[in-house]
């Protein structure tokens, strides 16, 4: 009996060797989201969108972060990947796969290899400059309306956000101003203005952006991030 359970014991640590043994994921799969070649910014994640690996019975997506910058980056294992963005996901709809004629992407992944996804955006935020001085951080911006047929939706506020660090948004701003989108006079030329708060420990700079939320969508789309000295 006890020369079976030794036996036994044994089989089941070769087992699990074996399978410890298994190679890591080694692939990377990364890009932007963009539109026309240029980032969709976005907020620090919040916006993800899945991979399916069909035949490995596994039930679930790989879910994968888009970071401020609309970039991703995965490391898989080699194979065959559907992508989808999910409805709900992005300030934007994705756009029609002429290969699947769907909103699913087919990935064939063998080794390393970089894919931007093109989406279709409500909106784009246009020539933001940022400037500093006298404890007050300017902005100076454009709106464009992408989509302008019956899917098209209003603006519901855009606002200017500052942040002790590189990550800018609702979350971490010391302070913004907003403008509600039905007092919006014109989309261009637009500008804004905050007063920088007392910092501890202090600092000479923040960092800033510009957000446009869309009415009925849950996530906003954003300006690249500036360091702004004052």
């Amino acid at each position: 009996m006890k020369k079976y359970l030794f036996l036994l014991l044994m089989g089941g640590l070769i087992t699990s060797c074996k399978l410890d043994n298994y190679e890591p994921p080694a692939s990377e799969l990364s890009g932007r989201i963009v539109y026309k070649g240029e980032p969709i910014g976005v907020e620090y994640n919040n916006v993800t969108f899945e991979l399916w690996e069909p035949g490995w019975g596994k039930k679930g997506p790989i879910t994968v972060n888009v970071d401020q910058n609309g970039s991703y980056a995965a490391i898989l294992f080699d194979g065959d990947y559907k992508l989808i963005i999910p409805s709900y996901q992005g300030p934007f709809k994705s756009i029609r796969n002429a290969e699947t004629q769907s909103d699913t992407v087919q990935i064939p992944l063998r080794g390393s290899r970089t894919l931007d996804l093109e989406v279709l955006p409500y909106y784009m935020i246009r020539n933001a400059t940022f400037t500093g001085g006298e404890k007050k951080v300017s902005a100076q911006f454009s709106i464009e309306k992408i989509i302008t047929d019956a899917s098209a939706r209003n603006i519901e506020e855009v606002a200017l956000y500052i942040s002790k660090t590189a990550f800018v948004d609702v979350r971490t701003n010391i302070a913004s101003q907003v403008i509600k989108g039905a007092d919006l006079k014109t989309m261009n030329g637009l500008q804004m203005q905050v007063t920088v708060p007392t910092m501890t420990p202090a600092q000479n700079f923040v960092f800033a952006r510009i957000k446009l939320k869309v009415s009925g969508v849950e996530d906003p789309i954003f300006s690249a991030i500036q360091k702004v000295t004052y």
